[in-house]
């Protein structure tokens, strides 16, 4: 004993988590869900039993949120991922990577390749869905007779629309013989135009209680039908190929014959949000008419008439006082040169000349003015012109 080998606590439940990883990095697991406890950070823990033995179990947050059903308490399931120890606990668990019901994996792949299949067809294609009618006078009910599905559609509809014509087609809705039956449905209500609009579903159940929603031959019918067609199949969770090929999905029963009945209080609802909206408009067009009627009484047409010959006006009087103006100027500069023209004449007019002292000289029977003294000799005979009065005189000596 003295020789045997001491581990540390955490020393050996790393060596176990070690061992444990490497030996079970990936298996299967198949057993009954136990205290499913959704985590608030989005991780579910879980324990996996059988009538022997239990094992705990987490799928943490982005694998949980990709489960393809709601897990509950007392389903069977297979899970798959790796074992690992949790070491503050000392307890080895399973990390679970993905998770489907017991039995249903053939089933899902086969749904699957079915899906993928008919998808290539163009049987799901978005733009060959047709809109559902917003008021349908009948409805065509393809389901079982005695179903609660059935019953939920029924007091949908008399609550809703107690006016609404209800045509029930019974069909077996699980079972072999259900996708013929609800194929033949489909077709004597389209033949027979047995509704505005077509239901066809059933309530919950298993992925094998459903199956018939997912026949081929019932899915090209629903995708080949005349009547536009709401599939209600299962609950929320639940899914069948006749959802992609029908014209709109319901998550439930009811909630297809609510899409298809609107109510008398929404109908009055939306009736009075109509009248209010076309009153508003009313009175929107009649207020914008009212201000363009009032542009054109006197005084509106008066002043856009001053508004308009404003500018013309404007530009008269401008151009009138530049014409004023050029016109003074111009009579200022005439008055000018006229002014200065006549003190011009004035200074050169002879009897101003004479009045300031000068005289004209001529010889006696010449009317020439005598400007220089070599023009005149001794004994010529002159006349001397003043400003007033003139006299005649004999030259006697001349001096050059």
């Amino acid at each position: 004993m003295a020789d045997s080998v001491v581990y540390a606590v955490s020393e050996l439940t790393e060596l176990i988590k070690r061992s444990l990883e490497t030996s079970f990095s990936y298996l299967a697991v198949e057993g009954e869900i136990s205290n499913w406890r959704p985590a608030p950070s989005g991780h579910v823990y879980f324990t996996l039993k059988d009538g022997a033995a239990m094992l705990q179990a987490v799928m943490f947050k982005g694998k949980a949120q990709r489960l393809g059903f709601q897990a509950k308490d007392g389903m069977l399931v297979r899970a798959s991922g790796g074992l690992s120890v949790y070491a503050a606990r000392g307890q080895y668990q399973l990390i679970v990577d993905s998770m489907a019901l017991a039995g249903e994996g053939d089933i899902l792949a086969l749904l699957e390749e079915r899906k993928r299949r008919l998808a290539a067809e163009g049987l799901f294609d978005q733009d060959r869905k047709r809109p559902i009618p917003a008021f349908p006078s009948r409805v065509a009910v393809i389901t079982s007779p005695t179903g609660a599905a059935v019953r939920d559609i029924l007091n949908v509809l008399k609550r809703r629309n107690a006016g609404l014509r209800i045509t029930l087609l019974p069909s077996l809705v699980q079972g072999e013989d259900a996708p013929a039956m609800l194929v033949q449905q489909l077709r004597i209500a389209n033949e027979q135009k047995l509704g505005d609009v077509i239901i066809i579903g059933r309530g919950g159940g298993s992925l094998e209680d459903l199956l018939a929603f997912s026949d081929e031959a019932l899915v090209r019918a629903v995708a080949a039908s005349t009547i536009p067609v709401i599939s209600a199949v299962g609950h929320e969770i639940d899914w069948s190929l006749c959802d992609f090929a029908a014209d709109l999905r319901a998550p439930t029963p009811s909630a297809a014959a609510e899409l298809v009945s609107e109510s008398a209080s929404a109908i009055r609802s939306r009736v009075a949000d109509a009248a209010y909206a076309l009153e508003n408009a009313m009175r929107a067009r009649l207020d914008r008419a009212r201000l363009v009627i009032r542009g054109f009484a006197p005084e509106a047409l008066e002043l856009r008439l001053e508004r308009c010959l404003q500018p013309s006006r404007q530009r008269f009087d401008d151009a009138k006082e530049e014409l004023v103006r050029g016109i003074r100027d111009a009579l200022r500069a005439s008055r000018h040169r006229l002014e200065r023209a006549y003190s011009l004449l004035c200074a050169a007019d002879p009897s101003a000349i004479l009045a300031r002292g000068f005289a004209v000289v001529r010889k006696e029977g010449g009317g020439r003015a005598i400007r220089h003294a070599e023009e005149l000799i001794a004994n010529d005979t002159i006349t001397i012109d003043f400003a007033r009065g003139s006299a005649r005189a004999i030259t006697q000596e001349i001096q050059p």
